[in-house]
């Protein structure tokens, strides 16, 4: 199968950028220690990372159009789910690597651009095939047979050997799961008559643990697996299922824990059997958690609405105006975070397992 988008989108055209591993940026940037390189980033997943991929496909799920984007370069809507930028954009550019990651469909991308790095991601995707299928989106199935068609495309730029030195140098970040969860599980009776809570989580887990394994396959030994956020605290759960007063759904953040110790265990277990990767879980569960509780804490002022709407339902063509102080805001809309707040946690989740990625086993 060959992927190739349809029609054009606005999208900023992305020039290479030479590979120097520390750039200039406003408070910190990611240093590697001498001798240890990341040339690339890959990035699969949903909206959480998704840079344009789903603009050329009939789902609702994409967002190349206002006001989305309107703090990126130039202001324009190029299918992020956010204001700005989105993490892995944020994820390159701590690394040094380049200011921004293209979608992989993206019609604008160069040969040059394949070198550093480019993003699988699909809105509306999740573990669960059934949750594409239902979002008519690009499954992870789908998101790995792009990226073996852009393998096959680095080899004849670069040729065989430059090629599995950089699959086996780059970072790869897996984001995905709360659609699953939010969408398929809660909201459908497609998979909860047939499973309950915690043998759906053992079957997005078994999802998880055999792409990383295809991904080690394909050539990746560096690849980060991002846990699940606190999902009853985010603005579009607080509004369903939160009550007049708009809480927390504890149950829902309940399951985001449980699937996340799940995770993390059986990404352990790959880790321990394949001695040669670097297969880490991520957490973001307990930060944001803090964030949105305290958001004074880290410079933000309001963080049980988006900025979108009214801030409560409001995602995607949902979106008709926001509001006038975004940099106050922790959500953009009321699933996405700002530019802001992903800022924030790609940091702190870079400080915290960086390490976990360049330095040789078993003196992790």
């Amino acid at each position: 199968m060959q992927f190739f988008c349809l029609k054009l989108f606005p999208l900023l055209i992305l020039s290479s950028v030479s590979l120097s591993f520390l750039v200039c940026i406003s408070e910190s940037v990611i240093e590697l220690p001498k001798n240890n390189t990341i040339p690339a980033l890959f990035v699969f997943g949903d909206s959480i990372v998704d840079t344009g991929n789903n603009n050329c496909i009939n789902t609702i799920a994409k967002v190349n159009y206002p006001p989305y984007g309107q703090d990126f370069m130039g202001g324009k809507p190029t299918g992020r789910f956010s204001n700005g930028k989105v993490p892995l954009d944020l994820i390159a550019e701590e690394l040094g690597i380049k200011a921004l990651l293209p979608a992989y469909l993206d019609p604008s991308l160069q040969t040059q651009d394949l070198l550093t790095g480019v993003n699988f991601a699909s809105g509306g995707a999740g573990y669960d095939p059934l949750t594409s299928d239902v979002a008519l989106v690009f499954s992870l199935s789908d998101q790995l047979a792009m990226f073996k068609e852009y393998i096959m495309k680095l080899k004849r730029a670069v040729g065989e050997e430059q090629t599995s030195k950089i699959l086996r140098e780059s970072l790869v970040i897996l984001a995905v799961g709360s659609n699953d969860i939010t969408n398929t599980y809660f909201s459908t009776p497609l998979r909860k008559f047939v499973y309950d809570i915690p043998s759906y989580a053992d079957l997005m887990v078994s999802y998880a643990s055999s792409f990383v394994q295809d991904l080690y396959k394909l050539g990746s030994h560096r690849i980060g697996v991002l846990g699940l956020p606190p999902l009853g605290c985010v603005p579009s759960q607080r509004t369903l299922k939160g009550g007049v007063s708009r809480k927390c759904v504890d149950s829902y953040n309940q399951v985001s824990q449980l699937f996340n110790k799940k995770l993390s265990d059986e990404l352990n277990l790959v880790n321990r059997k394949i001695p040669e990767a670097r297969i880490n879980y991520l957490d973001m569960y307990y930060l944001l958690l803090d964030l949105i509780h305290h958001p004074e804490k880290y410079g933000f002022g309001i963080s049980n609405i988006g900025c979108c709407g009214t801030g409560t339902i409001e995602v995607a063509f949902l979106c008709k105006y926001t509001c006038s102080n975004v940099s106050e805001y922790v959500f953009w809309d009321s699933f996405h975070l700002t530019e802001k707040a992903y800022r924030l946690l790609v940091r702190q989740i870079l400080k915290q397992y960086m390490k976990d990625f360049i330095c040789e086993k078993p003196f992790c």
